[in-house]
C-alpha cells in the first residue's frame, strides 16, 4: 500500500469513529467486552497523542512520553478530533525514513503511519458495531492490515506458533491478498502466493482482518480443509 494513503484513512476512519460514537458512549463494544464506547474514545485518542509525540519528538524510549489528563466527556470527543488531526499533520510532515522508538522491529515514521492507519479503521469498526452499522475496512487497507499482522505482529509474539510443515492459505475474495503460511519448529514462516495449503480461510479482506482481530466469528468466512488447524491459528494470534 502507498504510504501516502495511511494519512487520508487516518483522518476518515476518525472522523468516522467519533460520529459513531457521538450520543453512544454507554454502548458495550463487542470487540473488548470490558470497554463502552466512552472507553474506546479515551484509548484511541490517547494512543493517538502517544504516538504524535514519538513522530513528532523523535522520541527513541517510550519514557519519555508526556502523558495528558482527560478531559470531562463533554469534552472527550473535541479533544479526540483535535487529537487525530494533530497525529495526521505530524505524520504527513514527517518523512517515513525517521528513526523513532516502537515496540516493534520496525523503528522509524513508516511504522508509526501504518499502525496509526490500522489501529484506528479497526477501532472506528467497534463504534460503529456499538452503534448498530458497522461499515467494512476499506479491503485496500484490510489487506495492508493482514500484511502487518504477518510481518510486524507474528514475530514478536511471545510464543510462536510452531509446526511441522503444516500449512495455511488465506485467500482475500476482494482485490489482491493472499498468503501462505507454513508452520515450521521455528515458527510461521509467510509468503505472499497463491498455493493450496491444508486449511484455507477465506473471506472479504475486511471479514479476514477483523476475523485476525477477534472482532467477527468464523461464520463470516469460508474455512476449507483442515479445520483444525485453521482453528489453531486463529486461537494463536492473541490480539486484543
Amino acid at each position: 500500500m502507498e504510504a501516502g494513503a495511511y494519512i487520508p484513512h487516518l483522518r476518515a476512519d476518525g472522523d468516522a469513529l467519533a460520529s459513531a460514537a457521538d450520543g453512544n458512549f454507554e454502548a458495550r463494544v463487542t470487540g473488548c467486552p470490558e470497554w463502552m464506547v466512552g472507553d474506546l474514545v479515551e484509548h484511541t485518542g490517547e494512543v493517538h497523542r502517544f504516538w504524535a509525540q514519538v513522530a513528532e519528538r523523535r522520541l527513541q524510549s517510550h519514557e519519555d512520553v508526556q502523558r495528558s489528563e482527560l478531559p470531562p466527556d463533554d469534552r472527550l470527543l473535541d479533544w479526540f478530533r483535535e487529537g487525530t488531526e494533530h497525529l495526521a499533520s505530524v505524520l504527513e510532515n514527517t518523512d517515513g525514513s525517521v528513526p523513532v522508538w516502537s515496540w516493534s522491529n520496525q523503528k522509524d515514521v513508516a511504522f508509526v503511519k501504518r499502525r496509526m492507519a490500522q489501529e484506528t479503521t479497526v477501532h472506528r469498526w467497534d463504534a460503529q458495531d456499538a452503534a448498530g452499522r458497522a461499515q467494512d475496512i476499506d479491503a485496500e487497507l484490510a489487506a495492508d492490515g493482514i500484511d502487518e499482522l504477518l510481518d510486524i505482529f507474528v514475530p514478536v509474539e511471545d510464543a510462536p506458533l510452531k509446526g511441522d510443515g503444516e500449512t495455511i492459505h488465506l485467500h482475500s475474495t476482494e482485490g489482491a491478498g493472499e498468503w501462505l503460511l507454513t508452520l515450521t519448529p521455528k515458527g510461521i514462516e509467510v509468503e505472499r502466493d497463491h498455493r493450496k495449503g491444508d486449511a484455507a480461510i477465506r473471506g472479504g479482506a475486511s471479514d479476514l482482518l477483523l476475523l485476525m482481530w477477534r472482532r467477527v466469528p468464523t461464520s463470516s468466512v469460508e474455512i476449507l480443509g483442515d479445520n483444525a488447524l485453521a482453528e489453531r491459528f486463529l486461537s494463536w494470534i492473541d490480539l486484543t
